[in-house]
């Protein structure tokens, strides 16, 4: 389905509303139910992998306790880079205890010096998602390119962290939009049909 940019834009307005409401209300941000599941998530095949992260902006749900379990779980982090606009990301290497500079929109980066790494899975913010496993952004498409990029390079494992009241029965689209594969709340793990 196709939808003008218009439609996006109030998807987003009414999508961010929601999300601060949930934040604000208290709503279980820190993921605690997907740190147990961690040992059923379906890929364990990447085992030993790169999880790309974030570090939490505004009302998203904060991924910190979910990435302290994968580091146990025997995962690496990464974090994404901004290059420059209209580019996919860039990850590169993260530890726990490591200073990061400012980045783009006031993310967290890390440094330049900092290995550049190819991950197997990402972990995506969002203001929304759909039944279907479609995710909102923020419209910089930054994320869509970076998926789309890694996705002709290997298999990969598209996360989305939400609240679960982020969740809509559908969602304007466009042909670029990357969905996801799956998505985790508070309230479990939810994994999309493989298109």
């Amino acid at each position: 389905m196709s939808f003008d940019s218009l439609e996006k834009t109030r998807a987003r307005n009414a999508a961010k509303m929601i999300r601060a409401k949930l934040a604000y209300e208290g709503v279980e941000a820190h993921l605690d139910a997907g740190v147990e599941l961690i040992g059923a998530w379906p890929y364990a095949k990447f085992k030993g992998g790169v999880v790309g992260c974030y570090f939490p902006l505004h009302s998203e749900i904060s991924p910190l306790p979910l990435m302290g379990a994968l580091v146990d779980a025997g995962f690496d982090l990464a974090l994404p880079c901004i290059k420059r606009k209209a580019h996919p990301l860039v990850f590169r290497s993260y530890s726990f205890g490591d200073k990061l500079r400012g980045g783009a929109f006031g993310t967290k980066e890390p440094k330049r010096d900092k290995a550049i790494v190819s991950p197997d899975i990402v972990l995506l913010p969002m203001l929304a998602f759909s039944r279907v496993g479609m995710r909102l952004g923020y419209g910089g498409g930054f994320y869509d390119r970076t998926l789309q990029e890694l996705r002709t390079k290997k298999p990969i494992f598209a996360c989305g962290l939400a609240y679960s009241g982020q969740e809509v029965a559908i969602l304007p689209t466009e042909q670029y939009d990357q969905a996801l594969d799956g998505v985790l709340t508070e309230v479990g793990f939810k994994e999309f049909s493989k298109r």
